[in-house]
C-alpha cells in the first residue's frame, strides 16, 4: 500500500477550504492557487492569496519575525508561560514546540506559487499573454520562501553547503509524494534561479503591497550576502539604492512617524494588513511587542528588548529610534524595552486603519540596502563602506561618523541591530557572520535548560528539527533529520 504524505494531503485540504471561503465571501486580499485562472486579473487574485499566506501568524505576520529577534539576543522574556517562550529558550522538539508551523505554512505558500505557475505555463503554451508580472511575483515569492526555509532548517551556506537543505518542490504533487531534502547548495541554486528568472518580468514601478523588480533585487542582495558573494550583493543593493525616483531614506525627522504610514518612501516590499482579512488582532506581531496590559488586558508583554540591545541603542540618547520604544513592565516605567513599530506608535496610532493591530508588514526597507552595500564593499573599499553606513548611522546624531579607519563589520552589525529591532533579522545576521549570541536570561531569571547562556552556530538547536508528523508521513526524510534531535 502506498503511504500517504499527511503533510501534503493536509495542504490540499487547506487549499480546498480556502477556495470555498474565497467563493463565499470574496475578500479583496485573498485567493487560492488551486483555482484555475483564465486572465491576468485572475492571476493577480492568486498573488493576493500568496501574500495573505505570507502574512499568517506562522510566518511574517508574527512567529518568523519573533524568531529572529528572540533567538538572536535582541529580545528577552520577563516571565515564562505567556506564549512562544520556546523561541527564546530554544525548546523546540521533534514532536512539539514553536517551530511546527513554519514548515507547513511556508510549504503551503510554495504550493500556491507552484499551482499558479503551472496554470500560467498552460495558458502561455496556448498563446495567452499578459501574465509576466504575476509569474515574476510568484517566482520571487517562492524564492523568498525557500530562502527562509533553508535558513531555518539548514546550515549556513559558508558552513557546509553540502549538508541538508530542504525539499525542493516546483510543481503539484500527488498525495503519496515523498520529496526528500536537497543540499544547502542546491536550495540556494534554485533560489537564485527563481529570482533571476523573475526579475525581467517585474515592473520597475512602485507596486504597493506586491513584489516589483526592486523587491526582487533587494531579495537577491540578501541572498548573495548570506552566501558571502559580496560582488553580487553589492551590485544588487546599489541598483536599488540608485532607484531614487521610487525610494528615499527617511530623514531623522520622519523616521518615527514612518511607522504610522503605509508604503512609505523606504518600503521596497511591504505586505498590506487589512482588518477582517489578515489582521491577527490580539495575535499580531505588534501586540506581542507591547508591554503588558497596554491597550488590553490580553496584552501579556510576551517579549521585551534585551539589556544588550538597550545598551547598544543607548550609545546615543538622541538616537531617533528611541521613538518607537516605550517602558516595559520590568522597572517601574524606567526601562524602555517595549517595541511599537508594529503598533504604529507608542500611543497605538496604527498606520491609518481602524485598528492598531492591522499594521502593514515592512519586510524589506531601503535602509537595509545601504547596510548590505556597506558590508559587501567593506573588504575592498572601507571608505565607501563608511559612506554607506553613515547614511544610516546618522540616525544616532551624537555618534561620530564612521571613517575608513574605524568602520568594521561589528559596527555595521550593531547598526543593523538598532535599525531592524522587531523586524526579525538579528538571529540570521549573527548566524551568517558566525558570531556568538548571548542571552539576557537574568532579566526574568529564566531557566533556559535547552541551551547555554552563549551559543554559536555549532549549537545544533540553531537549526530546527523536521517534525515527527512529517517524518510519519514521509519516512525517508526521517533519515535526513538534523543532528541532535
Amino acid at each position: 500500500m502506498k503511504k500517504i504524505n499527511i503533510f501534503l494531503l493536509g495542504l490540499l485540504i487547506i487549499g480546498l477550504s480556502s477556495c470555498k471561503k474565497f467563493l463565499d465571501v470574496k475578500p479583496s486580499n485573498s485567493g487560492d492557487s488551486d483555482l484555475a485562472i483564465q486572465t491576468p486579473a485572475d492571476a493577480q487574485v492568486m498573488i493576493n492569496g500568496i501574500m495573505r499566506t505570507m502574512s499568517s501568524a506562522d510566518y511574517y505576520g508574527r512567529n518568523f519575525m519573533l524568531y529572529g529577534d528572540a533567538k538572536g539576543g535582541d529580545f528577552t522574556i520577563f516571565s515564562q508561560g505567556r506564549g512562544q517562550d520556546g523561541l527564546y529558550t530554544f525548546n523546540h522538539q521533534v514532536t512539539s514546540g514553536s517551530n511546527v508551523g513554519f514548515w507547513s505554512q511556508i510549504y503551503y505558500g510554495i504550493l500556491q506559487a507552484n499551482n499558479l505557475l503551472e496554470n500560467i505555463a498552460k495558458l502561455e503554451a496556448n498563446g495567452a499573454t499578459g501574465f509576466g508580472s504575476a509569474k515574476g511575483q510568484a517566482l520571487t515569492a517562492r524564492a523568498i520562501m525557500y530562502f527562509d526555509l533553508v535558513r531555518l532548517y539548514g546550515k549556513s551556506y559558508d558552513d557546509d553547503k553540502t549538508s541538508f537543505g530542504v525539499p525542493i518542490v516546483l510543481n503539484k504533487l500527488t498525495s503519496d509524494a515523498q520529496p526528500l531534502r536537497s543540499t544547502v547548495e542546491q536550495t540556494y541554486t534554485q533560489i537564485l534561479k527563481d529570482l533571476k528568472d523573475a526579475a525581467p518580468l517585474l515592473p520597475k514601478t512602485k507596486t504597493n503591497g506586491y513584489i516589483n523588480y526592486y523587491g526582487n533585487l533587494a531579495t537577491q542582495a540578501r541572498v548573495y550576502l548570506t552566501m558571502k558573494d559580496n560582488v553580487n550583493a553589492l551590485s544588487a543593493a546599489q541598483e536599488v539604492i540608485g532607484a531614487t525616483s521610487l525610494y528615499t531614506l527617511y530623514t531623522n525627522a520622519n523616521w518615527v512617524t514612518s511607522w504610522t504610514t503605509q508604503f512609505g518612501s523606504e518600503s521596497i516590499f511591504e505586505i498590506g494588513v487589512v482588518p477582517l482579512e489578515n489582521d491577527l488582532t490580539t495575535g499580531s506581531l505588534g501586540f506581542y511587542h507591547r508591554r503588558r496590559s497596554h491597550g488590553a488586558t490580553t496584552a501579556l508583554g510576551w517579549f521585551t528588548a534585551s539589556s544588550y540591545f538597550l545598551t547598544r541603542l543607548g550609545q546615543d540618547a538622541n538616537d531617533v529610534r528611541w521613538g518607537i520604544m516605550a517602558y516595559d513592565e520590568t522597572a517601574g516605567n524606567a526601562r524602555l524595552g517595549a517595541i511599537y513599530k508594529y503598533s504604529g506608535s507608542t500611543t497605538l496610532a496604527g498606520d491609518g486603519k481602524a485598528t492598531p493591530t492591522a499594521v502593514n508588514l515592512k519586510l524589506i526597507r531601503l535602509s537595509e540596502m545601504y547596510l548590505i552595500a556597506a558590508e559587501a564593499i567593506l573588504p575592498t573599499n572601507p571608505g565607501q563602506a563608511a559612506t554607506y553606513l553613515n547614511n544610516i548611522r546618522k540616525r544616532s546624531p551624537n555618534l561620530a561618523p564612521a571613517t575608513a579607519a574605524t568602520v568594521s563589520v561589528d559596527m555595521i552589525l550593531d547598526e543593523r541591530s538598532k535599525e531592524f529591532i522587531g523586524e526579525g533579522q538579528r538571529f540570521f545576521d549573527m548566524i551568517r557572520l558566525n558570531k556568538s549570541i548571548t542571552f539576557n536570561d537574568e532579566l526574568g531569571a529564566i531557566p533556559a535548560s535547552f541551551r547555554t547562556k552563549t551559543i554559536d552556530r555549532t549549537f545544533f538547536r540553531t537549526r530546527l528539527p523536521i517534525s515527527q508528523t512529517e517524518i510519519n508521513a514521509n519516512p525517508g526524510i526521517g533519515a535526513q533529520q538534523n543532528p541532535g534531535y
